[in-house]
């Protein structure tokens, strides 16, 4: 028994024939606009994204706070991991502890911190960033009331500490604009 040879394959040219693109690109639901207005030029962009959606608008001086943000970080950490006491002696200006170990604890979260926000200051992911700035917040926010109770509790007022209270507001004020400027959808063209 002879096997049937197959018809001959025919090429279409739906290149040429308009009504059968757009059948095609229907079904594969392209070229139509989607929920945020974005008009994908392939399935491919459609299902990967478009690189220009996640592209983050950089508020002004976003980067520079990021930067600041880092060295702050890092020097604090290094000067509560190599002088414990001169540090507590700075900011409550008394006697520390006999144990310098929870101060060094504390330089070690504090390095791991400026880690992320160093790798944070090289991304251009908005989550990220957004999720570094809201660590930084959340960190501000419990400094500032850890600071105010052992205030409290020991009742004396520390000019080093009311500082410390007063820039950690101020960092957290910025730290809460910029999350919520990288977070704001741009401005459609």
């Amino acid at each position: 028994m002879a096997a049937k040879q197959p018809p001959p394959l025919m090429k279409k040219h739906s290149q040429t024939d308009l009504v059968s693109r757009l059948k095609t690109r229907k079904i594969l639901g392209v070229g139509g606009e989607d929920d945020d207005g974005e008009v994908h030029r392939s399935k491919i962009s459609q299902v990967l994204g478009n690189e220009i959606k996640f592209a983050v608008r950089e508020p002004l001086g976003l980067r520079v706070w990021q930067l600041v943000s880092a060295i702050m970080f890092s020097g604090v950490a290094i000067m509560a991991l190599a002088f414990p006491d001169q540090l507590y002696d700075a900011i409550f200006e008394e006697e520390p502890a006999s144990s310098k170990t929870p101060i060094r604890l504390y330089g070690g979260a504090l390095l791991s911190i400026s880690l992320i926000m160093w790798n944070a200051l090289y991304t251009a992911e908005k989550v990220i960033i957004r999720w570094t700035l809201l660590t930084e917040a959340c960190y501000f926010a419990v400094q500032f009331l850890v600071t105010t109770v052992s205030l409290v509790e020991s009742s004396r007022i520390a000019t080093g500490a009311v500082l410390l209270l007063v820039s950690r507001v101020l960092f957290i004020l910025i730290s809460i604009y910029y999350y919520y400027q990288v977070g704001r959808r741009p401005k459609k063209v």
